[in-house]
C-alpha cells in the first residue's frame, strides 16, 4: 500500500472547519445517532468503518457541509454524495476509488476535495466546473499528466499531486490565477520546457523528481517563498534566480550542483538555503557564505 505524508494545509483547514463550534457542529458517525439527534446535521464521519458502500439514508441530510468517508473500501463514489448539495469539504483518501463520475459537476459548493491513496488513472473533465474548488489533493493515485480539468478553475488555491507518475504538465499552467500551493514532489518530471507558473505562486514543491533544468518562467515568479526541488538531476541554476525576490526558503539538496551564480547575492529575504548532497567544494561554500551573509546555509 501506498504511504505519504500529506501537506499540512489541508489537513488544519479540515480540522479547523470541523471544529468551529463543536456544539453547533457536531461531527456524527453513525445514521442512527445522526437521526435520533433530532437536530440540523451538518458534519458526517464514516472514517475507517470498512464500508463498501454509503448508507442511502445519507441523503435525508441536505445540510451537511462536511462529509469524511476516508479509509474505507469504496471502490466508487455512490450516487448519495451527489445528492448532498451543501457539501464543501469531501474527504475520500484511503479508499479504491478508480474515476471520479460525471456527477462530480452536481457539488457545485465544494471548496476542499481530498481523494488520496485511491487507484484513480484520470481525472473527469466535469471538475472543472466546480468552480469554487479551492483545494485538492490527489496525492499517491496512478495519474500520469497534470490533470487539464484543473487548469480551468481559477480559484483553485491548493494543489496536491505528490507521488503519481506525472511526467507532463501543460506550459499554460499560469491559467489557474489564484494557485498559491503546488506539490508534485515524487512524480516522473524531467523537462519542464517553458512552463510559466502562476504568479501568486507562494509554495513549490518538485523534490523526487529527474529534472534537469529549472524553466526561466519559475525565474518570474516574484511572490514564491518556498521552492523544493531537492533530489533531481539539476546541474546548474540560471543567473535569472535574482528573479525570485522574495524567496524566505530553498532547497537544492541532492543535485548535481557545483557552483551557484553570484545573483544569489541579490536574494536579500532568502534565509535557508540547503545544499546537502551536491558535489560542491568547500572553497565555493566559503564564497557563497561571504556573498550571502543574511542566509543560513547547510552543507
Amino acid at each position: 500500500m501506498k504511504k505519504l505524508f500529506f501537506s499540512v494545509p489541508l489537513i488544519v483547514f479540515l480540522q479547523a472547519k470541523a471544529q468551529i463550534d463543536p456544539v453547533k457542529y457536531p461531527t456524527y458517525t453513525s445514521i442512527d445517532d445522526a437521526l435520533k439527534s433530532g437536530k440540523t446535521v451538518y458534519s458526517m464521519s464514516f472514517r475507517g468503518k470498512t464500508m463498501f458502500n454509503i448508507p442511502t439514508e445519507i441523503q435525508k441530510f441536505s445540510s451537511i457541509f462536511f462529509l469524511n468517508l476516508m479509509e474505507n473500501k469504496l471502490e466508487k463514489m455512490d450516487e448519495s454524495i451527489f445528492k448532498l448539495k451543501g457539501l464543501t469539504i469531501l474527504n475520500l483518501n484511503e479508499n479504491s476509488i478508480k474515476y471520479i463520475p460525471d456527477e462530480i459537476a452536481e457539488l457545485q459548493k465544494l471548496e476542499n476535495f481530498s481523494i488520496n491513496l485511491n487507484n484513480l488513472t484520470s481525472i473527469n473533465p466535469n471538475l472543472e466546473k466546480l468552480k469554487r474548488l479551492k483545494t485538492i489533493h490527489l496525492d499517491a493515485n496512478n495519474l500520469n499528466v497534470f490533470p487539464e480539468a484543473l487548469l480551468q478553475i481559477p480559484s483553485l488555491e491548493e494543489i496536491n499531486l505528490q507521488g503519481n507518475q506525472i511526467s507532463f504538465i501543460a506550459k499554460d499552467l499560469d491559467k489557474i490565477k489564484n494557485l498559491r500551493s503546488l506539490n508534485l514532489a515524487a512524480n516522473q518530471l524531467n523537462d519542464l520546457g517553458e512552463l510559466e507558473f502562476p504568479k501568486q505562486i507562494k509554495y513549490l514543491e518538485l523534490q523526487q523528481n529527474s529534472i534537469r533544468k529549472l524553466p526561466n518562467g519559475l525565474f518570474r515568479s516574484k511572490n514564491l517563498e518556498f521552492l523544493n526541488v531537492s533530489q533531481n538531476n539539476i546541474q546548474e541554476i540560471s543567473p535569472k534566480v535574482k528573479g525570485l525576490k522574495n524567496v524566505v526558503s530553498m532547497n537544492l539538496a541532492n543535485n548535481q550542483l557545483t557552483d551557484l551564480p553570484v545573483e544569489f547575492s541579490q536574494l536579500k529575504n532568502l534565509k535557508t538555503l540547503i545544499l546537502t548532497g551536491n558535489p560542491i567544494e568547500k572553497s565555493t561554500l566559503e564564497k557563497l557564505k561571504a556573498i550571502m551573509p543574511q542566509t543560513q546555509i547547510y552543507f
